[in-house]
């Protein structure tokens, strides 16, 4: 099959070649059977058709992806938002399904028309299934600390893609190697990658990917908010091309506006849901008690097995009579109690204090909060315990920047970063900056003996004093 279609400069002469390829690799069978064929559908919120084939149907029956159904996608943030209790078994049958809309897209441009040979479209298919198939609970609040011992979510899938079900699944039906989607789904960049493969690369992983598209407009709905679903999906779709000189996903100039929307979409979901301060609240907590657990290496182990429930299960037993077991408590028992904000800046705010906290290694943020609640007990009437103060600050790792190239009219391409002020503003490292918040919270008894009292000064102290070092 043809890798690059390319015939001429009239548009009308372009997409009659593309149709007439088209039908004659479908009538030969040379294209997989998941872009113009299925025998079922699953039906997924909001009201979106899956397409079927018996071969995804296999991969959908494994025990290893059913497990997923049983993972939720958003972890924590259902205490805050209840409805937000959808799996990533949903989530992921949502990018299969944009995996196979980004590669009809691409076989329908009329100005460039791409289309990929079996095995890689095959390959970007299964990997838009399987993307998710390493998660275990809450996996990404936990990885956040870095913690050594702790399982990482790309080495559990390199097992299950070798694991005989699916293993022989996919050399079988899909004539594909797991080590090689194993490749293909580790985050960063592979060397001496092919030119589909580097394009096939920046549509799983990318500014607008198949990811990204659905779990911006997945978890607004079942989130029960607007923000994530207020940009124009298939607009942005249809206005998928390729930047050929980078071999990356890039969009027409049709898909500007819904590009800036969606860009627009992913700052207001992580300022009101992802990031908002009763779910990083409850992500301290989360995190302090792991941290408590860190020398416990087969409990931490055997998480990478677990599903929520089991998980949940665990850390309680883990934390009975322990110093943090308030924090699991709060988050796992009968009651929901979250610990309270108490004080948070930003970089507008107070950019000197988010900066020295921002980013630090979490061990280091658990010293500075313990030395802060000594530093301000002769205040305090009531005990502080050494897990009763958290500060929750921004990750190690920065966001990826958006970084999209826009095809102009005469052919040439540009930053969309030039072309819209939404994007530079927004996308920008101020993201992580305005967002990302740094943030102190005390448990639930002790809100109201800290209501007067103005943590920052001792802050800056201990940082600027370089405590830790």
């Amino acid at each position: 099959m043809t890798s690059l279609l390319r015939c001429g400069r009239h548009p009308t002469l372009f997409y009659r070649v593309v149709q007439r390829e088209r039908s004659r690799l479908i009538q030969s069978g040379g294209m997989i059977p998941e872009l113009h064929s299925h025998t079922s559908i699953l039906r997924i919120s909001p009201e979106v058709d899956v397409p079927i084939t018996p071969r995804v149907r296999r991969l959908v029956d494994t025990a290893a992806f059913r497990r997923l159904a049983r993972i939720s996608q958003l972890g924590l943030v259902a205490l805050v938002y209840p409805g937000a209790t959808h799996s990533r078994f949903e989530h992921s049958l949502g990018v299969y399904r944009n995996a196979i809309d980004f590669l009809k897209q691409l076989a329908h441009d009329p100005l460039a028309p791409r289309v990929f040979s079996d095995r890689d479209a095959a390959l970007f298919v299964v990997a838009g299934l399987l993307h998710d198939i390493g998660h275990w609970p809450y996996c990404h609040t936990i990885e956040d600390i870095k913690l050594v011992h702790l399982p990482k979510h790309e080495i559990l899938a390199e097992r299950l893609l070798r694991h005989r079900e699916l293993a022989h699944l996919l050399r079988t039906d899909w004539d594909l190697d797991p080590e090689d989607i194993a490749q293909f789904l580790k985050p960063g960049h592979t060397p001496n990658v092919s030119e589909s493969r580097s394009i096939l690369r920046s549509m799983l992983s990318g500014p607008v990917d198949i990811d990204k598209l659905d779990y911006l407009e997945r978890d607004s709905l079942h989130a029960g908010v607007p923000y994530g679903r207020n940009f124009d999906r298939n607009r942005l779709v249809h206005s998928l091309c390729v930047d050929t000189l980078r071999h990356r996903l890039a969009i027409s100039e049709k898909g500007k506006t819904a590009a800036e929307m969606m860009v627009f979409a992913r700052y207001v979901m992580f300022s009101e849901v992802y990031w908002h301060h009763a779910v990083r609240s409850a992500t301290a907590m989360l995190q302090r008690a792991v941290f408590e657990l860190r020398d416990n290496e087969d409990l931490a182990t055997a998480w990478a097995d677990m599903d929520d429930a089991t998980m949940q299960e665990s850390l309680l037993e883990a934390s009975r009579g322990k110093s943090f077991e308030p924090c699991v408590l709060g988050l796992f028992g009968l009651r929901r109690n979250l610990f309270k904000r108490i004080a948070q800046f930003d970089n507008l705010s107070d950019p000197d204090l988010h900066r020295s906290l921002a980013r630090r290694p979490y061990h280091e943020i658990v010293a500075i909060a313990r030395e802060l609640s000594r530093r301000l007990q002769p205040s305090i009437d009531i005990p502080i315990g050494e897990n009763d103060l958290l500060i929750d600050t921004p990750p190690i790792g920065l966001e990826v920047q958006f970084d999209l190239q826009v095809r102009m009219r005469d052919g040439s391409f540009r930053p969309l970063s030039d072309l819209s002020p939404v994007v530079q503003s927004l996308a920008t490292r101020q993201f992580d900056e305005l967002v990302k918040r740094v943030r102190v919270f005390v448990a639930p008894n002790l809100r109201e003996a800290f209501r007067k009292v103005d943590v920052r000064p001792v802050l800056r102290e201990l940082t600027g004093n370089d405590l830790l070092q």
